[in-house]
């Protein structure tokens, strides 16, 4: 799904002129935030990965749902992964304040209604997200027309499948993730990758989480198909639309 369309109107925030960016916040307008992050993913997908799923479901939701995308934001937190080639995190206070400015100004033009998308999942991405989504919700409580603000991750819905249809171990650059990113993107795939099921210790933080997964793979994406991406990437879609249609309100 491609940025650019022949729709006459755009559902991107950045491409409206100042007059129809007004007129979308008198209207209500939902402000769809897609994140992601710069992450390896193992020999067989980019590093755009994350990014790359969030944008397109929030293409998709805003198409069914009459909303808006803003630009996305492609950094995030990454603490297992970063000491793989190509990852490229941010830290826990550079996320919270940046999401928060962010939010901050949308409700300052006059939009109340914000959902962030995040493909990236990790705890500390969430928690700094939600943080900042929190911070701002709190600043606003006493207003009359008070903002909303959801905060989700598209893999909130996409391991609803893990029990029906994928193993439950699957995880970072596996089944689900390499079928999504086929669906979207098979231009980007090199490769099958290589299947690993790592055997992480349950409570205990350690400082080279990557010697138990060195492929950089936690699942198996030589099982993956483009047909199962576009099956899950569907059914992501159609779930966020009913938060859409309830945030709306």
């Amino acid at each position: 799904m491609s940025r650019n369309s022949d729709n006459k109107e755009t559902i991107w925030f950045d491409e409206l002129s100042m007059p129809e960016a007004e007129k979308a916040a008198k209207a209500g307008m939902v402000i769809i935030l897609p994140c992601g992050s710069i992450e390896e993913h193992g020999a067989h997908l980019p590093l755009s990965t994350d990014s790359i799923q969030a944008e397109y479901v929030a293409m998709g939701v805003a198409q069914k749902s009459r909303c808006l995308v803003a630009p996305p934001l492609r950094y995030g937190l990454c603490n297992s992964t970063r000491n793989f080639p190509g990852t490229i995190t941010i830290t826990f206070d550079s996320l919270r304040k940046i999401i928060t400015d962010i939010l901050e100004d949308f409700v300052r033009n006059g939009f109340k209604r914000l959902l962030i998308i995040t493909g990236h999942a990790g705890g500390s991405h969430m928690t700094a997200i939600k943080l900042a989504a929190k911070t701002v919700v709190i600043n606003h409580m006493n207003e009359e027309n008070k903002p909303r603000i959801m905060v989700c991750s598209d893999y909130d819905f996409a391991f609803d499948l893990r029990d029906k249809d994928f193993d439950t171990r699957d995880s970072h650059a596996g089944t689900i993730e390499t079928s999504r990113v086929m669906a979207i993107r098979s231009d980007l795939i090199k490769g099958r990758g290589t299947c690993n099921f790592p055997n992480l210790p349950r409570f205990e933080i350690t400082p080279d989480p990557e010697n138990y997964f060195p492929s950089g793979v936690m699942g198996d994406p030589t099982i993956a198909s483009a047909e199962k991406g576009e099956k899950i990437n569907d059914y992501i879609i159609d779930q966020i639309v009913k938060l859409v249609e309830d945030l709306k309100h």
